[in-house]
């Protein structure tokens, strides 16, 4: 395999990356646990929390984490769906 032949490969796997990229960004996640709700892309990109009056900093800083957590877990099925459908998939590295 030449020089140019790799060059074009990894071009390919940058515009397959970005590709993938686009559609995991268009799917939202939402979290909601005691009424604190997180907003996050499949990229992991958080959009919002919205946070009620009267929440302390104790609650808070337990509420918080479980929502990452929880947002993770539903972002990882869902590229796993998307991977199973066939809508995104791994690219090959040959090189």
């Amino acid at each position: 395999m030449n020089m140019f032949s790799k060059l074009n490969q990894i071009k390919d796997l940058k515009a397959q990356a970005k590709q993938m990229q686009n559609s995991l960004s268009q799917e939202i996640i939402e979290v909601e646990k005691s009424n604190v709700i997180l907003k996050m892309d499949a990229t992991q990109k958080v959009h919002s929390i919205t946070i009620p009056d009267g929440k302390t900093n104790t609650e808070l800083e337990k509420i918080i984490p479980e929502l990452f957590n929880d947002s993770t877990k539903k972002i990882q099925k869902v590229m796993a769906e998307k991977m199973k459908s066939g809508e995104i998939s791994m690219p090959d590295f040959n090189f």
